[in-house]
Order: structure tokens, then C-alpha cells, then sequence
């Protein structure tokens, strides 16, 4: 928990490749990022959540918001799955982010009560990515979410409790319009 971030410090820069090769860099000049941090490819709490961040993709970039996801998957994992996301993807198999931004795993991710309920949605999804018998990175990963603002500002951060703790379409949307009227 140590390397935990602080809304109101500056992000440290993250530079990666996306699964499409693409170079991308955070704090990113002129553009808001929700940055969010998911478990495996295949995971079902994960696909279900980002499906709604890819139904609603115009709305989110209409409100000034650029979505980043990382997995703790291989480029190759993810490529089936989220490969068509309309927003950037970065796998991490050797967790190097994870570790970087203090995003955690803990048995809790999966026996939480609360995440079940997203498990059984998700697992009974028509869409739904074949879940991996053994997934790069295990089972027990915990999701965060950073809004990063374009001045470099880490502007509100959220660690998940369970794979189900993250933030919705809307909470991301109220968060950068609250962010913007404060002036940031």
C-alpha cells in the first residue's frame, strides 16, 4: 500500500505501448485520462464494466475524457478481446505498472460478496471472453482508477476493494465536470 497515490500530486508520468503498438504517454498535454487498471484478459467483471465504457465511448469522449485500460495480460491475451476497444488497452504481464501506481491484489477481489453478483452477470454475458483456466497475473487483482488532468495533476484516485470496486461511466464524467469547475 505504500506506493498508493494522492489526488492533488502530480501523476508520475507513465509512458507504455498500447496492444496496437501505438505510443502513448500520461499526463497527456490537452486531454483529461481516466486511467483505469482491470485484471486479466477474459475476466468477467472486467468485460462486463468496459462494455459500458465502449457502448458509451462518444459520451465519455464528449465530456473531454481520453480512456486508458491496462490488464495484467500479454499483448496477445488481450488483442482477441479488447483489441477492437475504441480506446487505448496496455498490457502489463509482468505487473510493472501495477506495482509502480500501488495497485494491489487480495483474495478479497474474489470472495467480496459484492463482486459476485458482477461475476454471475458477467459470466452468463452472451459476449463474454472465455475465461483462462490460469490467467497471467492470477485471479486476485484489484482494479484502480486515476483521473489525471492534462496539466499532470493526479486530480481523484480510487482503489478498488473487489474486482467490482471501480468507477462507472458516470462517476468519471462527474468527476472531470467537478474537476473543471473547480478550475483545474
Amino acid at each position: 500500500m505504500g506506493n498508493r497515490l494522492t489526488a492533488g500530486h502530480a501523476f508520475p508520468a507513465l509512458h507504455a505501448r498500447t496492444i496496437h503498438g501505438q505510443e502513448l504517454a500520461i499526463p497527456h498535454p490537452g486531454h483529461w485520462v481516466h486511467l483505469q487498471f482491470r485484471r486479466f484478459a477474459g475476466c468477467p467483471v472486467c468485460n462486463l464494466h468496459l462494455q459500458a465504457f465502449v457502448r458509451r465511448h462518444t459520451e465519455i469522449a464528449g465530456a473531454g475524457v481520453e480512456e486508458v485500460v491496462v490488464f495484467h495480460s500479454t499483448d496477445a491475451e488481450l488483442l482477441p478481446y479488447q483489441g477492437k476497444f475504441p480506446f487505448a488497452v496496455i498490457g502489463d504481464p509482468e505487473k510493472e505498472l501495477y506495482k509502480r501506481y500501488g495497485v494491489e491484489t487480495s483474495v478479497a477481489a474474489i470472495l467480496n460478496p459484492a463482486a459476485w453478483g458482477a461475476a454471475l452477470k458477467g459470466n452468463l454475458a452472451k459476449d463474454k471472453p472465455k475465461l483462462p483456466l490460469a490467467p497471467n497475473g492470477g485471479i486476485l487483482g484489484l482494479p484502480a482508477d486515476f483521473l489525471v488532468a492534462p496539466d499532470g495533476m493526479l486530480r481523484f484516485a480510487h482503489y478498488g476493494a473487489h474486482a467490482d470496486d471501480h468507477w462507472s461511466v458516470e462517476e468519471v464524467v462527474r468527476l472531470k465536470l467537478q474537476a473543471s469547475q473547480a478550475g483545474a
